[in-house]
């Protein structure tokens, strides 16, 4: 992956924290554009997550001061794109809020992205994924029929809401090179939890008890689409919805009988029992093996640790091989034939590229030592 990426030229100042919003400018980062984070204070170390800051640039800036404003302002200028992560109002008692920013800079797109939206009786609450999860119908959704819901192991909203932030930036991006305007974004976290509803609402609409945790077309309802258990307790994820698909795979198992059944609602349970009674019969290792070539939709379950090292994304440079002693690392997700994505850097230190900023500004080493014994900096 090298180049200038697509988004050369394009400077983006972001002010959010944790996931969403560093993920959201790590995306414009991988494909070229000029990311400056700004932080006050460090957070827990494991609440800073570096891998989210590869290609940007990372400065430590005192808001709440005037003379730290004033430095903020000037990284503003020539700035395309701000994203904030705070709860609403947090932005106007700084100072920094869309009406401010782009009184100076017109052709800004100041992007916000909060748990709830800006606006709305939810607007000041606090949240975070379950939370989203919860109030969305979404978390209802995961888990057996006859338990309670379960959380998922990751943070899906959170990767839903930058993914929303980018492709939100990007359209602003792309009308502002056609109409030379700016504007302001307003993205919410709970929006995007409710996105994820999109694939459940033709079921829905036709008939709304269809769906239902452990009772509907995709979450454990019919032996096609299931998890099934293998006799050294690994796990194979069966994904036959077509006919097709369900036809291979009863003839792999050697239960024909059930390729008219599919979709029987009352023989179900009967034949769930069936397709896991085979596989329950065999090591994992056999069923990779044995349904490697099926094409029905039927792969194993990994754990993290397996993925990473797995071919399938190595080969794409999705996982990055680690160095000597190192961990591997997530790649650019998006490929593009003419403006790949850029060579990854390595991720700053809390605030590592504050001085060479300032000096970018115009500071000197005098102001530069000032504004850190005055806690600017």
């Amino acid at each position: 992956m090298t180049g200038p990426g697509a988004l050369n030229g394009i400077k983006v100042v972001d002010l959010s924290r944790l996931l969403p919003g560093p993920y959201c400018t790590m995306i414009l980062a991988d494909h070229g554009a000029r990311v400056v984070a700004v932080e006050d204070k460090r957070f827990r170390d494991d609440l800073f997550l570096s891998d989210l800051y590869r290609n940007k640039e990372h400065v430590q800036l005192n808001l709440k001061t005037e003379q730290g404003r004033r430095i903020f302002f000037s990284l503003l200028r020539d700035a395309d794109v701000l994203l904030e992560g705070f709860r609403p109002g947090v932005v106007d008692k700084l100072g920094v809020d869309y009406e401010t920013i782009s009184g100076f800079n017109p052709g800004i797109i100041y992007c916000s992205l909060s748990g709830y939206g800006q606006t709305g009786t939810y607007a000041g609450r606090a949240g975070h994924d379950v939370n989203y999860l919860a109030l969305s119908g979404m978390l209802d959704l995961v888990g057996l029929e006859d338990g309670p819901p379960f959380i998922p192991g990751f943070q899906a909203v959170d990767i839903a809401g930058g993914l929303h932030a980018a492709t939100g930036i990007l359209m602003a991006l792309l009308h502002k090179e056609r109409n030379g305007e700016g504007q302001y974004l307003d993205i919410s976290l709970a929006d995007s939890a409710m996105s994820l509803a999109q694939g459940l609402m033709h079921l829905y609409r036709n008939n709304p008890s269809s769906v239902q945790r452990g009772r509907s077309l995709f979450s454990h309802k019919f032996a096609c689409y299931n998890v099934y258990v293998t006799a050294d307790e690994g796990y194979i994820a069966v994904g036959a919805l077509e006919p097709s698909f369900w036809e291979r795979l009863c003839h792999a198992l050697g239960i024909t009988e059930y390729i008219p059944l599919q979709y029987d609602e009352s023989r179900r349970e009967e034949i769930i029992r069936a397709v896991a009674g085979v596989f329950a019969s065999r090591d994992l290792d056999f069923w990779e093996k044995e349904l490697r070539d099926l094409d029905a939709c039927c792969e194993p379950v990994r754990t993290l640790s397996q993925a990473l090292e797995s071919p399938l994304f190595r080969e794409r440079g999705t996982v990055r091989p680690a160095g000597e002693g190192e961990s591997p690392r997530l790649g650019a997700t998006v490929r593009m034939s003419h403006t790949p994505a850029v060579a990854p850097r390595p991720e700053p230190e809390f605030g590592q590229d504050t001085e060479s900023l300032l000096r970018e500004l115009g500071y000197g080493d005098g102001d530069i030592a000032r504004l850190a014994e005055e806690g600017v900096i």
